[in-house]
């Protein structure tokens, strides 16, 4: 009996030493759990908290604990790599960054997150739909203007009549060179320190009005736009005034890439000499502007005309856009319809992606659709209307092309319309009535056009513009950063933040709808936002990626069977042809 009890004691000591060992246990497991999410919780404050820096943000203790509440419940399978990032760039355009704000964009981004990550019933939902592709024409794309005096964009909401008067043409120019001038005021090798003292003007240049240059010695940087206000006499003019200039290239240290022509605005260096003639020495364009500091300073307006989506929809744009079978997009230039060669290729082209796994979602087939101009001396519109139907019948033979495919048409420059001027209106109804029988769903736009792809813009535009731009140039271009003609001419657009940046007696614009053909805010890349540019010209087929911009030219199809596909997922510019 005194055994079996002090086999019972034993017994009894051995299970509570257990249960104090467990507990303690326990306890140092749950000490070092908490230290560890203590350290994680302490580096994530501190990620935080430089990225505010970065951005120049002063929050409170309390604004940063709601941030690291968003951080934790946001879905890390998510479409966005970092949700930390995505909410401060939203929070850059409230005025007020307080916690009740961060709580109620974080509340907007989590119920977007919560929707693109449901799993839906139908099936089908991996494929971009004609509903999903927005074409903005030209002649409905907002008109925003600077305003000097107050610094800032406003839209202009007046009626914009094709026939503008001699304000119209005068506000074009100007409305360009405050467009260009308001970036460069913001530019670091260009912006006028908040205190003068020599280390604050060390490496900068400050613009100097052109009127001011009268008794000026020295060299001065000034900002103008190259005129000819006489034969063989070339001005730089601004706001102020208007300066006679010496530029040729003998005389210049150094032009950066680019075509200098007429009515480019152009920053320069250079003196006064005695005759009274301003001397250039080094000559170039205006520096570039990064995308998100642009949109920032847009305060929210819309000047792409695609109209605002919710966080919700953006992010399903997203995640169709890198998930979407369908995503490619065929680029054709040059489809003459009264050519039997041309329809034969273009017609091998559709039997390949017919018998593709998945159709291409869009087909975009620019101008010109006719080998002979259709100016005065062009009469047989009715065989061209005749033709356009053939090119339906032709769609129509591929069912699956007819089904899941969009056809978008651009015209070209010699194609019938109203005339040459820029931009231009879609093919006229009476060309295109027979292949919409056929094809109901084909979308004709204006020259140039723009289309939001799911979470990007793209700009269509049809015109022989590199060898205008050849003919046009006031000097060679530079040869230090490249020789190849079509990077110049990438570099000459982005940089004037125009398409056609050339004289109106060259290539005459409407003057109320020039704001059509601007590409502001500067095309830079960033984590959701892609811009690329489609310049169909009859020269070589290129493609070339400026500062973040995808630029490429598809060639002449019916000249030299080439053409491009282009790939929305990973931004690939695919040079094809037969």
């Amino acid at each position: 009996k005194s055994s079996n009890d002090s086999i019972d004691k034993s017994h009894k000591f051995v299970v509570h030493a257990t249960q104090i060992l467990t507990k303690a246990t326990a306890k140092c497991l749950g000490f070092s759990k908490q230290n560890t999410e203590r350290e994680m919780s302490s580096s994530t404050r501190k990620k935080v908290q430089k990225k505010c820096k970065i951005r120049g943000y002063t929050l409170e203790l309390d604004t940063v604990d709601e941030i690291l509440s968003f951080e934790s419940e946001f879905n890390n399978d998510s479409a966005l790599d970092d949700p930390v990032d995505i909410l401060l760039d939203l929070l850059a355009t409230q005025p007020i960054k307080d916690k009740e704000t961060v709580h109620r964009i974080a509340t907007r981004v989590l119920g977007a997150d919560a929707a693109i990550n449901e799993t839906p019933d139908g099936d089908g939902d991996d494929v971009i739909r004609a509903s999903d592709l927005l074409i903005i024409d030209a002649f409905k794309v907002p008109k925003f203007r600077y305003d000097p005096i107050k610094k800032v964009f406003y839209k202009h909401t007046g009626s914009l009549p094709m026939h503008g008067d001699a304000f119209s043409k005068a506000a074009l120019y100007k409305d360009r060179f405050l467009l260009l001038s308001q970036m460069l005021s913001r530019h670091k090798d260009f912006s006028k320190p908040a205190f003068d003292s020599e280390l604050s003007d060390f490496g900068r240049c400050e613009i100097s009005p052109i009127q001011s240059l009268i008794g000026q010695t020295g060299r001065r940087w000034v900002m103008g736009l190259i005129s000819q206000l006489e034969d063989g006499h070339f001005y730089l003019e601004d706001l102020s005034a208007s300066h006679e200039i010496i530029i040729f290239l003998d005389n210049i240290y150094k032009i950066t890439a680019g075509f200098f022509v007429e009515n480019t605005i152009v920053v320069a260096e250079g003196e006064m000499l005695l005759e009274g003639v301003f001397q250039v020495f080094n000559c170039g364009f205006p520096p570039l502007e990064g995308r998100d500091k642009s949109r920032q300073f847009l305060a929210g307006h819309d000047s792409f005309g695609s109209g605002t989506l919710t966080e919700q929809e953006t992010l399903r744009l997203a995640k169709l856009e890198r998930e979407a079978v369908n995503g490619n997009v065929v680029i054709l230039s040059d489809i003459w319809l009264d050519n039997e060669e041309a329809m034969g290729k273009l017609e091998r082209v559709l039997d390949a992606f017919e018998n593709e796994d998945f159709v291409p979602c869009l087909f975009v087939l620019m101008g010109n659709f006719c080998s002979h101009p259709c100016n005065l001396g062009f009469h047989s519109f009715s065989n061209l209307r005749s033709q356009f139907g053939k090119l339906g019948q032709m769609i129509a033979a591929h069912p699956r092309l007819k089904e899941g495919s969009c056809f978008l048409f651009i015209p070209g420059p010699d194609d019938a319309g109203p005339s040459t001027v820029l931009p231009r209106p879609s093919l006229p109804k009476y060309l295109r009535e027979e292949l919409q029988n056929h094809i109901p769903n084909a979308i004709f736009s204006s020259n140039p056009c723009r289309m939001k792809f799911c979470s990007q813009e793209v700009v269509f535009f049809r015109q022989d513009l590199l060898y205008r731009m050849r003919r046009s140039c006031l000097m060679p271009p530079s040869t230090e950063e490249t020789t190849d003609d079509f990077e110049h001419l990438v570099a000459t657009i982005t940089h004037q933040c125009h398409l056609c940046p050339l004289p109106l007696i060259v290539q005459p614009i409407i003057w109320n709808y020039d704001h059509s053909l601007y590409l502001y805010p500067t095309p830079h890349t960033t984590f959701d936002f892609h811009v690329q540019i489609v310049l169909g010209d009859r020269s070589e087929q290129k493609a070339f990626k400026y500062t973040g911009i995808t630029c490429f030219n598809p060639g002449s199809f019916s000249s030299n069977g080439t053409f491009v596909v282009y790939r929305p997922d990973n931004q690939e510019v695919e040079l094809s042809s037969l």
